[in-house]
């Protein structure tokens, strides 16, 4: 009844999850559904287990999906997003329509800036490139996934994404955990799904297929306002779509350089406070048992990346202090916009945490870790399965590691298993079947850029899903046979 219970309960959240209800009340319901069929006390397994490891994550991370959002928020109000994506627009030209959405994507990702707010200002430009270029508009949420939702958010050394900052306490990695195969995994992602947009892309031409006759707008403010896009936006990244209404545009937009430096400023305070600054700080004070008797490898990584963001939004403030009309507004909506999504999150790994506390549970443990191919294969479908069935990358890795963690990190010390190879791994892991139909960013992207399921998925899927996966099975072989680099 047990084993019934865990799939009833999953099978519960997701599809009402699809269907647009909140989960903070879907994964409470669905944490109890699994209880109750194991006879678990429900009270006690509510208050005491979904809501105390939901507390712990939010305590842990939440200043992560605070600056962050807050960073992506002045950055869009400042113009400097608009700035990088047409600067990049002119340079490469209609020729290369698509690498320029691509790159765009990826610049400002990399550099910090919420995918959810890259997909609101490159929809747009990319809407205007295409057409102009006659490339299908239904190609344009493949190519703006592609730049925003595959290397920068889960391969590339020092991403400040949240999906790369969850495994950091769990195996007392950095941002920078295995750079080499974080590198090698990215250019497998680009190639792979450039490789596919530019067959896409020729087929269409050879067909005679445009852009489309239609001349429909995006409404980016109905889209943004939508109840069932908000709900599905905000369980699997870090931003509340609601919130790119609120604020205002700048005056004018700042200079190229000026719009860049934030980003840069994003890599490279993160690069020194990961392996310059904080291992050489005397940290002795973590062992007092007011700060929790931690020590730096559990919470290094999430102060490098969190004073890289707070560095980052200063440089764009004081870059920025004379365009914006209402700076106030602008950070009262980029710290609202981190509310709802930590808490989404924050249910999700509170419903996985009830999973893993009930007996049945020990079952599916050791059936995950006794899957052949050695712990980096079992570890890596163990995040693709949570991450398929939550819809949520960054949910589905927090409950892969809250439960399978120390094992992992056991597994890693008898066997010599670096643990920067396994962040790795989780990490590319979490971003590959997360990318299914219920995903928030999914439907997100579809509806900015005015397409559906039917036209665009199956190149989202190819150049998302596929590329990633492809990325995952080349580190974990090439992994195995030279090590962590």
């Amino acid at each position: 009844m047990g084993l019934l219970g865990i799939l009833v309960a999953l099978v519960l959240l997701l599809w009402l999850a699809y269907r647009g209800w909140s989960i903070l009340l879907l994964a409470p319901l669905a944490a109890l559904v699994a209880a109750a069929f194991s006879g678990e006390p429900l009270l006690a397994h509510w208050t005491q287990t979904f809501m105390t490891n939901g507390a712990a994550f939010i305590a842990q991370f939440f200043p992560l999906f605070l600056l962050g959002a807050l960073f992506g928020k002045i950055m869009d109000d400042s113009g400097s997003v608009t700035v990088i994506a047409d600067t990049l627009t002119r340079r490469l030209g209609t020729s290369r329509a698509i690498l320029a959405v691509v790159l765009a994507g990826a610049i400002v990702t990399y550099g910090g800036v919420s995918l959810f707010v890259a997909f609101f200002v490159l929809a747009p430009m990319a809407t205007a490139l295409f057409r102009s270029a006659g490339i299908p508009r239904r190609l344009m949420p493949a190519a703006i996934a592609l730049g925003t939702s595959t290397f920068t958010m889960s391969a590339m050394p020092g991403t400040p994404s949240i999906q790369n900052a969850i495994p950091m306490p769990f195996f007392g990695t950095t941002p920078f955990a295995a750079p080499g195969l974080g590198v090698l995994a990215s250019v497998v992602m680009f190639a792979f799904g450039m490789w596919w947009l530019k067959r896409a892309e020729t087929k269409a031409r050879a067909a005679g297929e445009g852009f489309g006759a239609d001349e429909q707008v995006v409404d980016l403010e109905e889209v943004a306002d939508d109840d069932f896009v908000r709900s599905r936006a905000t369980g699997s990244q870090a931003f509340d779509t609601a919130e790119m209404v609120h604020g205002e545009d700048a005056r004018n937009v700042p200079p190229v350089w000026a719009a860049i430096l934030p980003l840069v400023v994003v890599i490279v305070v993160n690069l020194l406070m990961s392996l310059v600054i904080l291992p050489r700080m005397d940290v002795s004070f973590l062992a007092d048992e007011r700060f929790g008797q931690v020590t730096l490898s559990a919470v290094g990584g999430v102060w490098a990346v969190a004073t890289a963001l707070l560095a980052a939004i200063l440089t764009a403030l004081a870059l920025n202090f004379g365009r914006l009309k209402n700076i106030r507004a602008t950070i009262d909506a980029g710290a609202n916009a981190s509310v709802l999504p930590v808490f989404a999150v924050a249910s999700l790994v509170g419903f996985g945490a009830v999973v893993a506390a009930l007996p049945a549970f020990g079952v599916v443990k050791q059936w995950v870790l006794d899957i052949e191919g050695g712990p980096l294969v079992s570890l890596a479908i163990a995040t693709n399965i949570l991450a398929a069935l939550t819809g949520s990358a960054s949910g589905g890795l927090t409950i892969a590691l809250e439960a399978l963690g120390q094992s992992y990190m056991e597994i890693a010390r008898q066997t010599g298993l670096d643990p920067a190879l396994m962040h790795r791994v989780a990490v590319i892991g979490s971003g590959t079947l997360d990318s299914l139909p219920h995903n928030g960013a999914v439907v997100t992207l579809l509806a900015v850029c005015g397409s559906t399921h039917a036209r665009s998925y199956f190149d989202i899927v190819m150049v998302a899903v596929v590329s990633a996966v492809l990325a995952l099975i080349t580190v974990i072989v090439v992994g195995s046979v030279f090590g962590s680099f």
